[in-house]
């Protein structure tokens, strides 16, 4: 097991601190020091703590509502203290997308991880082999930083699922585990990834599921159930988007129910496991995938529904807020926009526009611009003012290193930004954000810094 997250070293090299030598995330988190503090500069990425507790509370109260488990997608940030609080909140393991993914957090200490894409070259098929005849239960299990364990107890044996959806990507798992122990084998779970047309990966239709499937069960590998992103199916929430998306949930279930009759899931009354995304279209997979199966004989066989939601983390000022599902399940509450990324005017060149020191080196920008929420104006000697809304801005363009703020005061208000102001940012996709980023201050309602977490990209 590596050395504990909160112990590695931050110094003059780490993006958003000022310091003049070496340090640890513990020593400079240890004061609980402001985000204006001479220990930080700008640009600086913070993370609201009140915003991150509701939103993982939140996901987990509707979890646990509609029965179904939660493996969150660390992709999102790909930080190991923000993964252990989602672990404290419930989650059943790490959801990854790619082999490197995969060997991050099982370095974290994770048990359980879903690693939610193909996997076929013979190399990585080889490493996972490695791992899983590695993590028989020999390790740990948890990392003494963050606490990551999965829910599980110390020395837990690791368990890693992945997809299917072609005849070469069960060859070269076959190829790799032919002489596994079979508890190692068992170990390790396939799901058959269902597509769309047009999308991404995944089988197309029901009868290359059944192909495919069979060919798991020819190599002797443990078939565990079906799986899709249902993102693929709609880019949107009109009524006629979320029929598709009820659409494409109701055929994962179609899948998963032909291959029980076939007799390749649900062996010896085993739990027919149903796997989607869940990050926008939430709503509609808890109401959709949930529910026993009929089996060959008549019997019920129960479904393990499995979401893999990720960016809900921090949730955002763009996409995410338009496509909030939460909004969605009575009940339940919006998410709160967790991330902001402070950034200091550097001039005003001309009357109504603002250049500020942040760009596309440290902002994600894939899908929206990002948003104008407050400024921390400075005084004469630099010392900033608490942050105010800043109304009548807009952000028009990125460089590298800038970006561009139209900003256009109505009569009476505070007079325009000047340089030295410092001018907090929403972002829209959390998800390229945080690879931006190596380290993110986690902030109280007061700007003092209550942790700071790092990320492994």
């Amino acid at each position: 097991m590596t050395e504990s997250p909160r112990a590695t070293p931050v110094g003059p090299r780490t993006k958003g601190l000022a310091l003049q030598g070496p340090s640890s995330l513990e020593q400079v988190a240890a004061a609980h020091p402001t985000i204006t503090a001479d220990t930080f500069s700008w640009p600086l990425l913070t993370l609201d703590d009140a915003a991150l507790e509701h939103n993982l509370s939140t996901m987990a109260e509707i979890c646990r509502a509609a029965g179904v488990q939660h493996a969150p997608h660390v992709k999102t940030t790909m930080s190991p203290q923000l993964y252990a609080r989602q672990v404290a909140h419930g989650a059943w393991g790490a959801t990854v997308a790619n082999p490197a993914q995969l060997r991050t957090v099982v370095d974290w200490g994770a048990r359980r991880v879903f690693l939610a894409n193909e996997l076929v070259d013979p190399r990585e098929t080889a490493a996972l082999r490695h791992l899983l005849d590695a993590g028989a239960g020999a390790g740990p299990g948890v990392d003494a930083g963050t606490g990551v364990a999965d829910g599980l107890t110390d020395g837990q044996a690791l368990e890693v699922w992945l997809y299917v959806d072609s005849a070469v990507g069960v060859q070269r798992l076959e190829a790799a585990f032919a002489d596994a122990d079979p508890q190692v084998r068992a170990r390790l779970g396939v799901l058959v990834e269902v597509g769309v047309a047009g999308g991404r990966t995944g089988v197309r239709g029901p009868a290359q599921a059944l192909a495919v499937a069979r060919a798991v069960d020819a190599a002797g590998l443990r078939l565990v159930g079906v799986a899709g992103y249902e993102g693929s199916a709609a880019g949107g929430t009109s009524p006629d988007e979320l029929a598709r998306v009820a659409a494409f949930c109701r055929s994962l279930r179609h899948v998963a129910g032909m291959l029980l009759s076939e007799g390749l899931l649900g062996r010896d009354g085993t739990p027919v496991v149903v796997s989607a995304g869940g990050s926008s279209f939430l709503d509609v997979v808890v109401a959709e995938l949930p529910g026993d199966l009929t089996g060959p004989d008549g019997a019920a066989v129960p479904v393990d529904v499995v979401v893999r939601s990720g960016a809900y983390v921090t949730h955002d000022h763009g996409f995410c807020e338009r496509m909030d599902p939460w909004r969605r399940i009575p009940g339940a509450s919006p998410m709160q926009a967790a991330a902001v990324v402070w950034a200091q005017v550097l001039s005003t060149p001309e009357p109504g526009l603002v250049i500020v020191g942040a760009g596309r080196r440290d902002l994600a920008y894939d899908l929206d611009l990002p948003v104008a929420l407050s400024v921390r104006r400075a005084d004469a000697r630099g010392t900033l003012a608490p942050p105010v809304p800043l109304d009548d801005a807009t952000v028009t363009a990125l460089n590298d290193q800038h970006l561009f703020l139209t900003v256009e005061p109505a009569a009476g208000s505070a007079p325009a930004l000047a340089p030295g102001d410092v001018v907090g940012l929403g972002i829209s996709h959390p998800c390229t954000l945080f690879d931006k980023w190596r380290l993110a201050a986690v902030v109280d309602a007061d700007d003092h810094v209550v942790e700071l977490v790092t990320t492994d990209f």
